[in-house]
């Protein structure tokens, strides 16, 4: 009984190895099929730059290219129809302008005054 049990403690850590090592393996094998797939969708895409008509079609689609005497439109948003631009708002202003004749310190404590509040130059909500 004692022979078995220092088999099975010294064999252990071989069979642990081996364990591991074969799940290591199934993932390699893994990775190898999934850059198996990857090379060949490149060769296929590879293939089709290869034909001269395939790369009009791209130059047509990706940089607009047109051939001589060709005429080329550009449809910018198809689903807009014609819109009438709204008058701009014209900002309120929060306090009135400094006096004239009020000296230049005046006018720049008037203008803090206006910028601390958080709703300076804003349009009135109604």
């Amino acid at each position: 009984m004692g022979i078995l049990v220092v088999l099975a403690v010294m064999l252990m850590p071989t069979v642990r190895s081996l364990v591991a090592q074969r799940g290591d393996a199934a993932a390699l094998a893994g990775k190898v099929e999934q850059q198996r797939a990857t090379v060949q969708q490149l060769q296929r895409q590879a293939a089709l730059w290869k034909d001269p008509a395939y790369i009009e079609v791209q130059a047509r689609e990706r940089l607009k290219f047109v051939r001589v005497g060709d005429r080329a439109y550009s449809v910018i948003d198809a689903g807009a129809g014609p819109t009438t631009p709204k008058p701009a708002e014209r900002p309120v202003v929060a306090a009135p302008l400094a006096n004239a004749s009020s000296p230049w310190y005046g006018k720049l404590w008037q203008s803090v005054q206006i910028a601390d509040r958080p709703a300076a130059g804003l349009p009135k909500s109604r």
